[in-house]
Parts: C-alpha cells; sequence; structure tokens
C-alpha cells in the first residue's frame, strides 16, 4: 500500500475526515482529484448505469467491477476505496474479493449487509438483509483477508432501524470494520448520527444522499465521519449536461449556442494527459 494511501487509513480511523466524490470511471476519477479531494470512491451505482446502462442491482460481476476499478487506480495518485457491494458471494468470496482488490490498489472497501444480488437503498423501499451473526462473519473474513492493516474495511448496515443499525454496527466493529457507514434512510436528524457514532465507537462512514447531502453542514459531518463521500454528484452532474447538450444538438444539428459550455480540445487533452503520452513516444519511438 502506498504512503498516501496508509495517511488516509489513519486519518479516517482518528476521525480526520477525508473528503471523497464518487467516481464510475477513469475520467470522472481524473476530475475528481483535479478538484482537490482527498480520495475518490468508486460507485457501484455509477459503474453499473455507466458500463452496463442497468440499475444497481449487483448485476455486474465481481471481475467486471474490479477490472472499472483498477482502471480508477492507475489513472489518478489519489486513493481509491472500492464499493464492493456485498463481496459477491458468502465469507469465502468476500475474502477472495479482498485480496483482489487490494492486488488492485485500493485504499479501502465497503461491504453491505444485504443479500446477495442487493438492491441499492436509495432506489429501492425494500431490501433484504443477511442474519447478524452472517453479515459479521462476513466482515470478520474481510479483515482477516487483507495483507495490509492500514486497508480499511467498512462496514454498511442497510438496516432501516436505529437500533438494529446499532446492533450490527457494533457486531461488525467487534468483527473487524474499521469504520461503519448507516445508509441515509435510518436517520432524518444529526442527532441520530451522533447517537449511531458513539454506540458503534468508531467513525463513520457517510455517503451523502438525500437529507445528509442536503441538510447537514459540513462541521457537523466532521463531528461523526472518517470518510465522507459524495457518491453521485459526478454521475447526475454528467448526465444533466449530457441530456441538454445533446438533446439541443439533435434538435438543431448546430453545436453552436448549446445549453451547456463544453471543455476545448486542448484542455482535454490535458487532463488525460496527451502532453506525457507525447513526450514518452519522442522518447522511446525510436525513427517515429
Amino acid at each position: 500500500m502506498n504512503q498516501q494511501n496508509s495517511g488516509i487509513s489513519a486519518a479516517a480511523k482518528a476521525s480526520q475526515t477525508v473528503w471523497a466524490a464518487g467516481a464510475y470511471d477513469a475520467l470522472s476519477a481524473q476530475l475528481i482529484e483535479e478538484a482537490g479531494f482527498a480520495a475518490a470512491m468508486t460507485t457501484g451505482f455509477g459503474i453499473s448505469a455507466s458500463h452496463l446502462g442497468q440499475p444497481d442491482l449487483e448485476l455486474y460481476t465481481m471481475s467486471e467491477n474490479l477490472s472499472v476499478v483498477g482502471k480508477i487506480v492507475d489513472s489518478i495518485g489519489i486513493p481509491v476505496i472500492a464499493d464492493t457491494d456485498t463481496g459477491y458471494g458468502n465469507a469465502i468470496n468476500v475474502m477472495r474479493t479482498v485480496r483482489e482488490f487490494e492486488r488492485a490498489g485500493v485504499a479501502g472497501m465497503i461491504f453491505e449487509d444485504q443479500e446477495s444480488p442487493k438492491r441499492c437503498p436509495a432506489a429501492a423501499n425494500r431490501v433484504e438483509l443477511l442474519p447478524l451473526q452472517e453479515g459479521a462473519a462476513k466482515i470478520r473474513a474481510a479483515a482477516h483477508a487483507r495483507s495490509n492493516e492500514d486497508t480499511l474495511i467498512i462496514a454498511r448496515t442497510d438496516a432501516m432501524d436505529e437500533a438494529e443499525a446499532v446492533d450490527r454496527g457494533q457486531a461488525y466493529v467487534e468483527a473487524g470494520a474499521d469504520l461503519v457507514q448507516p445508509i441515509s434512510k435510518c436517520f432524518n436528524e444529526f442527532d441520530g448520527l451522533a447517537r449511531f457514532r458513539e454506540a458503534v465507537r468508531v467513525p463513520l462512514s457517510l455517503q451523502l444522499l438525500g437529507w445528509l447531502e442536503n441538510d447537514l453542514t459540513p462541521g457537523q459531518v466532521e463531528e461523526v465521519a472518517g470518510l465522507a463521500v459524495f457518491p453521485l454528484v459526478a454521475l447526475m452532474t454528467a448526465t444533466a449536461a449530457l441530456r441538454a447538450n445533446l438533446g439541443a444538438l439533435a434538435r438543431r444539428h448546430s453545436s453552436a449556442q448549446l445549453p451547456n459550455e463544453v471543455t476545448t480540445m486542448g484542455e482535454f487533452k490535458s487532463i488525460v494527459g496527451f502532453e506525457e503520452l507525447e513526450a514518452m513516444q519522442s522518447r522511446f519511438l525510436i525513427g517515429r
């Protein structure tokens, strides 16, 4: 694990909030890094939408997710936290998932306690949870499988009842989770998050959606969270801009006066590293 990964691991565990945004491909990850975020989190919601055009129902496989995550890790210099869904099976499958994603270079992984295949709680009204003991066993397996103790194991509970979420969070911490992530639907005000943070005794991982995104101040987030992520802003921004510009283009058959500004070719070439590649071509492609 590189020094940056170790650094955010220590910061998150110490509740020195690491702010991140959700990436769904290498380009979005590069823009997250350029913006100045300390880390990127891969979003399963975004990966499923951008690579399959399908909802987040764990339709993609572990290897498909790993392929995208690996390209994201290779494309940026900031640490990457991977959304690893349910771990793609039972506790033994989780162990392989941890080994594979560690080899890809991630700084941490988020495991949720739903039955597999999962449903995204941001879109589904009802989800099926694993029995508590099985959920804890999967976290225990994940912690056991990691080759570096600085790899963050983040346990997400999709329980929508506060008492159940506390029971699960405490069990997952006892099993080896470094952070615990509640879903936004479990609470509706900051005091609930504060109670949860006190009960589980480790910093929280927050995906800032719904009321968490709209109502909490940065200061409140930093009171309880070791990791704070805006998981869908990049995806939804790109979707809105593309729909508007492509709609106008289809109607007018002209790129003049599009609703949203477009990046210049020069700017885009800089973002994706044309200058560096051209320099390497000049250095190593003899006779070209």
